[in-house]
């Protein structure tokens, strides 16, 4: 499968998971609000989905698929198959105990993530509770994440990428119909969450059995080549998962804020990670497999320019993004969550956050896809020195601009601390000559930049003319977001065709199968 199928396929999945996720999370912001039962569960959901994401998207996926992969080219896929059962093995091992200790302790382990919510004891015992509850998720996902690897190195991304649809859909239904049994939104939803992590863990087994690549479970040993897996799994963690541990870092500092602040920052978490996930997450995903077998054949030259065509995608499409996001954050925020329990003033507050969040979106594409260029040859740990350094950057940052800017200012950090990110992965790659982007990249980029700025002058004047969701409610609110869309859309579309940042033909190439796919 060629690089851009197997973008499209990704991003067209995810795009289906997100447009789902926000009808999620509208749904939980008109039941909880920005109150004191929202902050507790999110807070619940923050520790096992931040460990989703590090796994899913970040060490299990960078460190076992080049393994796997290499594997499937040079030995065949049945001693892969025998690779990840080994490995299916002790990571579930490994994983009973850390769930039975982090149930034991979990007191200790909410007020760790929320110190601020020490101080407020309800707060606290709601977050433990909810906590409890949701961590087996864990369990469930990491397991997952190992099925979803072993997919990917075989190249087949559909049923992978679909996987989160289900943990929406299990959210969702909680809302509806969980709720009235149990009297709150808030076990509701930590239940649904745990609920997820069976179905998502089922859905892909029988993916794998389809594809002839069906998981025993064998006794737990320490193969060499689970050995190898562990070394190279601790480092990716950090190294893929900057961006996420940043975000728990935000999670731990707003929780020293008043009633509110983790909610506002979760929920314009959620609208950029859209962008995010459809491009850099779904770049990455269909790299990491593409690069480690071009690098374990030996192609270097194939390896390259593989990386310079995943670079020049990630801007042409996170470049316009971010343009739509910083032109429209309070009509986006308005539309999607203002109702309910969720106020103007929680959206006025959701809004700036999400303009500080998106300055950094670039870099948190441009990192899922630089980080790769590392995995693919094995070197975890130079993306891991540079997370550490990251991660310590962000913290000072946001400590120091919280006092200003309040719950702001620690969305502009992450941002910050997102591009020094961005910029020491690109100069470890260029430095090794592994980065070099040729004309036609650095043309490209340049025409996306360009197009981004038009289509920002068209959004403006649209909005100056009325068309803005502030202005009505209901349905004619989302027919003005929709609008809006479509006239970011066709701008940037026809001053990007016409400045050469990207073809037409090249674009519907992306969705068409080819032969013998």
């Amino acid at each position: 499968m060629s690089l851009a199928r197997g973008v499209a396929t990704v991003g067209g999945y995810t795009l289906a998971s997100r447009v789902l996720g926000f009808l999620r999370d509208m749904l939980t912001a008109a039941y909880l609000g920005a109150g004191p039962v929202a902050d507790a569960f999110l807070v619940a959901f923050k520790l096992p989905n931040f460990f989703r994401r590090l796994f899913a998207e970040g060490a299990f996926n960078s460190a076992f698929v080049p393994i796997f992969a290499g594997m499937v080219a040079r030995d065949g896929r049945v001693a892969a198959r025998v690779f990840a059962e080994d490995a299916m093995a002790v990571l579930l091992a490994v994983l009973l105990a850390l769930t039975i200790l982090a149930e034991a302790a979990m007191p200790h382990l909410v007020a760790l993530i929320a110190p601020g919510f020490r101080d407020e004891p309800g707060k606290l015992a709601l977050a433990v509770d909810f906590t409890r509850i949701t961590f087996p998720y864990l369990l469930f996902i990491s397991l997952v994440s190992l099925q979803g690897g072993v997919l990917n190195g075989i190249e087949r991304f559909a049923a992978v990428a679909a996987t989160p649809i289900l943990l929406n859909l299990c959210l969702i239904g909680g809302l509806v119909f969980l709720t009235p049994l149990l009297g709150s939104a808030g076990p509701a939803l930590a239940w649904s969450v745990a609920i997820a992590g069976v179905a998502q863990f089922l859905w892909l087994a029988a993916a794998c059995r389809r594809e002839g690549m069906a998981l025993r479970l064998p006794l737990p040993r320490l193969t060499p080549e689970v050995r190898r897996l562990g070394r190279l799994m601790l480092p990716a963690a950090l190294g893929s998962g900057a961006v996420q541990v940043n975000l728990l870092v935000d999670v731990m500092i707003a929780s020293l804020l008043p009633t509110g602040a983790i909610s506002y920052l979760y929920f314009a978490d959620r609208v950029y990670e859209l962008p995010l996930a459809v491009i850099g997450i779904a770049i990455g995903t269909a790299l990491l497999p593409l690069l480690s077998r071009q690098l374990r054949l030996g192609d270097e030259a194939a390896a390259a320019q593989t990386l310079d065509r995943a670079l020049e995608a990630a801007l042409v499409l996170a470049l316009p993004a971010t343009t739509a996001l910083l032109a429209m954050a309070g009509p986006i925020v308005s539309t999607l969550f203002e109702r309910g329990a969720f106020d103007a003033a929680a959206a006025s507050a959701t809004a700036a956050a999400l303009v500080a969040y998106s300055l950094g979106l670039p870099a948190y594409v441009l990192v899922k896809v630089l980080a790769p260029g590392f995995y693919a040859r094995e070197d975890t740990r130079t993306p891991v020195r540079i997370a550490v350094a990251c991660v310590a950057l962000n913290t000072i940052m946001a400590l120091a601009l919280m006092g200003p800017l309040g719950h702001v200012g620690i969305a502009l950090a992450t941002a910050l601390s997102a591009w020094v990110n961005c910029a020491l992965l690109a100069r470890g790659l260029s430095r090794r000559g592994l980065l070099a982007p040729g004309r036609r990249a650095t043309r490209r980029a340049a025409g996306a930049v360009a197009a981004s700025l038009a289509m920002a002058a068209a959004l403006e004047v649209a909005m100056r003319l009325g068309l803005s969701p502030a202005a009505g409610h209901g349905t004619a609110r989302w027919a003005a977001m929709a609008g809006l869309v479509a006239i970011g859309l066709c701008a940037y579309g026809a001053a990007g065709a016409a400045l050469g940042a990207f073809r037409p033909a090249e674009v519907m190439a992306m969705f068409r199968r080819p032969r013998g796919d």
